[in-house]
């Protein structure tokens, strides 16, 4: 079993928060892209997270302590995400939320997890995260290789015969995505006709979309964010392309349509099961609406990884390293994604991914 208990020589994150009276309260962090092309995600873990916490110690916190929240931007960079764990660690942090991008959670986790503290993602999908990743990391997000075969079987089955582009961005999570969906695709007896990558951060996907018309391509599946995605269908467009696009749980964010406009009709999508419906939640997705945030995308998936460790720590009495990983790993959590618990590798037991398809401006059940 990965989830095995650190050395009992190893000084957790929190017993140095109580032998330090700097640290009064219990601090924690959420960290993901807060400025950059991926912003919009990062606002969602933020959004969630504080209000997690501002729920949390109006509960009267964790233990009679109070939670303390630092959000730190690591832009989706790898460097960055590094330099903002350890900044985490410096702080004192015992939790963290984060990170979103796969490719900043899984270098971020080796700094968490030499210095004893919980890593919970909301949103990084990669399976290397917990497959490789300590004894500390868990994820209340699925994986790619669950959503893979989602949308693998999608393609074999309901496009048979089609001509279909595999796309990736070359980061983890939409190049792992992409892989794995053309591995259940070709599983389920489907082939595609191009696999190509393509490079984030540009405007111009002309030349790729030329392409994809010369081949003739009925579908394209874009293992990456919605910023490229937008503008690859957009340019489908502009050239005349039908392409049915599909993607992931990228998508999950009104930026999206502000990028497509009326060239995302139909976007084909796959996410987790949308919290937003669940039974009790109601009252929550209000406060949130009140506050001109709408809980979309991955601002309950935040909320809840900071449910579950405040939970963990609560049953454990402890802010402690060990307590919280037994916790963590015998536990069963009430939480906005509904009652959750994790496996041995840290994934989350929970429903996995569903079909959802943009219509006028926003996204909902296929």
């Amino acid at each position: 079993m990965k989830k095995y208990l650190l050395a009992a020589t190893m000084l957790s994150a929190g017993m140095m928060m109580a032998s330090s009276g700097a640290w009064a309260d219990i601090q924690i962090a959420t960290a993901g892209p807060m400025t950059g092309q991926y912003a919009s995600f990062g606002q969602q873990m933020k959004a969630g997270a504080e209000q997690a916490v501002k729920d949390i110690n109006a509960a009267g916190g964790v233990n009679g302590e109070k939670l303390v929240l630092t959000v730190g931007d690591d832009a989706c960079d790898p460097k960055q995400a590094v330099a903002v764990a350890n900044q985490m660690v410096s702080k004192g942090v015992v939790f963290m939320a984060g990170h979103f991008c796969s490719g900043s959670s899984i270098p971020a986790s080796k700094v968490y997890e030499e210095e004893g503290i919980i890593q919970i993602s909301p949103a990084s999908t990669n399976p290397k995260l917990t497959d490789e990743g300590g004894p500390n990391v868990y994820r209340v997000c699925g994986r790619d290789d669950q959503q893979g075969l989602v949308a693998g079987a999608l393609l074999a089955n309901e496009f048979k015969g089609k001509n279909i582009a595999i796309l990736h961005d070359k980061t983890a999570y939409g190049k792992g995505l992409a892989d794995e969906t053309k591995k259940a695709m070709e599983a389920a007896g489907g082939s595609s006709k191009m696999y190509e990558a393509y490079t984030a951060g540009e405007k111009d996907y002309t030349a790729l979309v030329s392409k994809m018309k010369k081949e003739a391509i009925d579908v394209a599946y874009v293992g990456g964010y919605h910023t490229e995605a937008g503008l690859i269908v957009r340019q489908m467009r502009d050239q005349g392309m039908k392409t049915q696009l599909i993607s992931g749980d990228a998508l999950v964010t009104n930026e999206y349509w502000s990028i497509t406009g009326s060239a995302g009709e139909g976007t084909l999508m796959t996410f987790s099961p949308d919290p937003r419906k669940n039974p009790g939640v109601s009252e929550l997705v209000a406060t949130f609406r009140a506050n001109d945030i709408e809980p979309e995308g991955y601002v309950l998936y935040t909320y809840a990884a900071v449910q579950a460790w405040a939970q963990a720590a609560t049953a454990a009495k402890s802010t402690d390293l060990e307590p919280i990983m037994k916790a963590l790993n015998s536990g069963t959590f009430k939480t906005v994604l509904g009652d959750l618990g994790f496996d041995n590798k840290g994934d989350v037991k929970l429903p996995g991914y569903v079909w959802y398809e943009w219509k006028d401006g926003k996204y909902d059940y296929r």
